[in-house]
């Protein structure tokens, strides 16, 4: 049996509740490593910790866009485990979209308080961590889209949010590279996951036939991507940002 990829490691997920969170927890966890599920649904977190099998995993409540709750998060971890993570994986996101003319403030605030600050928050926190530990090869990968990088018709408060997660990205990991600590971004394409679920079918159909491998993606396959970032196979990637979209371009 070949070795595990993140055998030993300690692993925070957010939004690990459903969809590409939910993946990296249990793909993560086959390849050793211990799981921090993170999620705003207390409940959704325990869920996923439940499916996970052996080894040491916990359950954590938080809403990741309040410094307080994030701090308060991070002292429940190092309590829980004993000791500092080394991944982060930031897949929390929403959606609340509408065009920009009928936009309301709320529907603004919402999406980018959870996507981006809450990205940045929780990076703060960890990056304190790390580096307070003296720990090394660690790793943050931050999921972003495709829609940050193309725009899409209804999403310009969606669209900001990636697009500054990958700015953020790019600027953290010229930061951490001293301390060992490497951070990089997913661009996914369409996925099928609970936040596309509410989408019409016939948009569904659209983006299939747009994109050349004519199907959507599973958070399976997003995953993968972020155990690449997580593990020593991408030990020399820092900063960059990878799409994951079956070959479309919007």
């Amino acid at each position: 049996m070949s070795a595990q990829l993140l055998s030993s490691r300690l692993a925070v997920v957010t939004g690990a509740g459903s969809g590409i969170g939910w993946a990296v927890g249990q793909i993560f966890a086959k390849q050793g490593a211990s799981i921090a599920a993170v999620d705003v649904n207390e409940s959704a977190a325990k869920e996923h910790i439940s499916k996970l099998g052996g080894g040491e995993h916990g359950a954590f409540q938080a809403d990741i866009s309040k410094s307080d709750q994030v701090n308060d998060l991070f002292k429940k971890i190092f309590e829980k485990f004993g000791r500092a993570p080394t991944i982060l994986i930031n897949s929390a996101g929403i959606t609340r979209d509408v065009t920009l003319l009928k936009m309301n403030e709320e529907q603004l605030d919402a999406v980018l308080n959870v996507n981006l600050k809450g990205t940045i928050l929780t990076t703060q926190v960890f990056g304190k961590l790390f580096v307070a530990n003296k720990l090394k090869d660690g790793a943050i990968v931050n999921l972003a889209s495709l829609a940050g990088k193309m725009g899409n018709i209804g999403q310009c408060n969606y669209s900001a949010s990636k697009a500054g997660v990958q700015g953020f990205t790019r600027s953290a990991a010229q930061e951490f590279a001293r301390f060992g600590l490497r951070v990089n971004a997913i661009l996914p394409g369409f996925i099928e996951t609970p936040m596309t679920d509410v989408v019409p079918e016939q948009n569904k159909q659209i983006f299939t036939a747009m994109t050349p491998l004519k199907r959507l993606g599973q958070p399976e396959e997003i995953a993968n991507v972020a155990l690449f970032l997580s593990s020593h196979m991408s030990s020399y990637m820092t900063g960059v940002s990878i799409d994951v979209n079956g070959g479309l371009s919007m």
